[in-house]
């Protein structure tokens, strides 16, 4: 792993006490009402720096990164913000409900060398996704104004005896958390204990020797710091201890009991010639179609049913379709196991057995464009539950994406297996965007990183 490091964290209320009014979920699960029903809150809500422009999904006007710098530096001004004196690294831990089921999951705020992806000796940063260029363009012109890292990068790591996570409960064990925070967003209780002692961040440090980081959530902001920092060093010589030759993260243990994936679905609009009629046409060499329930909301279950036919057939991909003009659901399973092999031999098999992996390079490359979009690009949203899917299909704009006349056909799909995400990323392959929701997300504005 490269090598951790404490940091002299910039924090509300000096990192004390409840700061729920100050914090805010990242940036790209938020739309406009979300980011001003934060504001009314409370005005000096980070969000009102991290998200400078709606949606963030692309680069928006100059002036609006401008404004959250020049809000950046005013609250540092005015000691609405301050950053401690002392260097620390962060326990950080979350209990939160999913499913009906009460969780806590519990990681370690710090900063690590900001090195490129890929494998190297001692560890290295491995990412399991691909990246959009708007998210990228959008996130660097706010790290060019603020000059900082405003939210953490979610990491993973192996910490197959569990050494790391039993060094977070013990921390956490011992005394109350030293700041707070639960927002309306999604109930999550959020707390942090400072961890200021050299031999405590060095036991910590140590018990990570070695491993690589999995990057769970955040690669396009982790992009963005690697490429803030080759504008930088392409502008003068850095010194070796420069903040912008780290980057903030969480780690969490992937032996950890509390994590937790949830599913990305997919929600496709724009094509032409689609009629629910014509997909299940073309589709009928690739899917095995039934019914699924009249009502949709009930879809999970009905895949979950269908889940034992589908390994019965040597696969384990199973999906929910629903058409939004008739309402109309489907569960669909594969007619052929593997069905990627004759396009992508030379990926893994953990890779072509992915179910987001099927979605866009067979029924989306091979399907819908093609046969229903004339060969043109489809568009896309990425809901995180059927409820927003079908927010969605009422024509709303999410946080996920979304607006009017776009949604036509929805797929449903499983979480992806966190070994899936390990075997992928150790193959240094990238799974398709959004294959993968490590629910919950980390709160923004519990620490951030200033690079100056």
């Amino acid at each position: 792993m490269p090598t951790i490091h404490p940091f002299q964290a910039i924090q509300f209320s000096r990192g004390q006490g409840d700061v729920s009014a100050s914090v805010a979920p990242p940036y790209d699960v938020l739309d406009a009402k979300s980011k001003a029903a934060l504001l009314h809150r409370h005005p000096r809500n980070v969000v009102g720096i991290d998200l400078p422009h709606v949606p963030a999904k692309e680069l928006g006007p100059s002036e609006t990164y401008a404004k959250a710098g020049d809000t950046f530096r005013q609250w540092l001004a005015e000691a609405w913000l301050t950053r401690r004196d002392k260097p620390a690294i962060f326990a950080y831990r979350q209990t939160f409900q999913y499913r009906g089921r009460t969780h806590l999951r519990s990681g370690m705020a710090c900063t690590l060398e900001a090195v490129p992806f890929g494998p190297r000796a001692g560890g290295g940063i491995l990412p399991h996704e691909e990246t959009f260029s708007g998210p990228k363009e959008d996130r660097m012109a706010l790290m060019k104004a603020t000059a900082a890292q405003l939210s953490p990068i979610f990491g993973l790591h192996q910490d197959d005896k569990g050494v790391a996570a039993s060094f977070i409960r013990n921390i956490t064990g011992l005394r109350q958390p030293d700041m707070t925070a639960r927002m309306d967003f999604d109930n999550v209780l959020h707390e942090v204990w400072t961890v200021d002692d050299p031999e405590k961040i060095a036991a910590y440090a140590a018990a990570l020797a070695g491993e690589d980081v999995f990057i769970a959530d955040g690669h396009h902001r982790y992009n963005t710091a690697l490429n803030y920092l080759s504008a930088l060093e392409a502008q003068h010589k850095l010194p070796p201890n420069h903040p912008a030759r780290r980057c903030m993260f969480v780690l969490v243990s992937m032996s950890d009991p509390g994590l937790v994936i949830g599913p990305t679905h997919r929600v496709l609009g724009g094509m032409k010639d689609y009629t629910i009629d014509a997909f299940l046409l073309a589709s009928r060499g690739l899917l095995r179609t039934v019914p699924g329930p009249a009502n949709v909301r009930d879809i999970e279950q009905a895949m979950a049913a269908d889940a034992p036919t589908a390994m019965d057939g040597n696969s384990g991909n199973v999906f929910g379709v629903i058409d939004f003009k008739s309402g109309k659901s489907f569960v669909a399973t594969l007619t052929r196991p593997d069905p990627l092999a004759p396009f992508f031999p030379g990926k893994p098999k953990a890779w072509r057995e992915l179910d987001v992996a099927i979605i866009q390079h067979a029924i989306v490359e091979r399907v819908c464009q093609p046969v229903l979009n004339a060969g043109q690009p489809v568009k896309w949203a990425f809901p995180h539950s059927v409820d927003e899917v079908l927010e969605i299909g009422k024509g709303l704009e999410t946080g996920a994406g979304g607006g009017s006349g776009f949604a036509q056909l929805a797929i449903i799909v499983r979480p992806t297996p966190l070994a899936s995400v390990r075997s992928v990323s150790r193959a240094n392959e990238l799974m398709p965007q959004k294959s993968t929701f490590f629910y919950p997300k980390l709160a923004t504005g519990l620490f951030l990183n200033g690079l100056e």
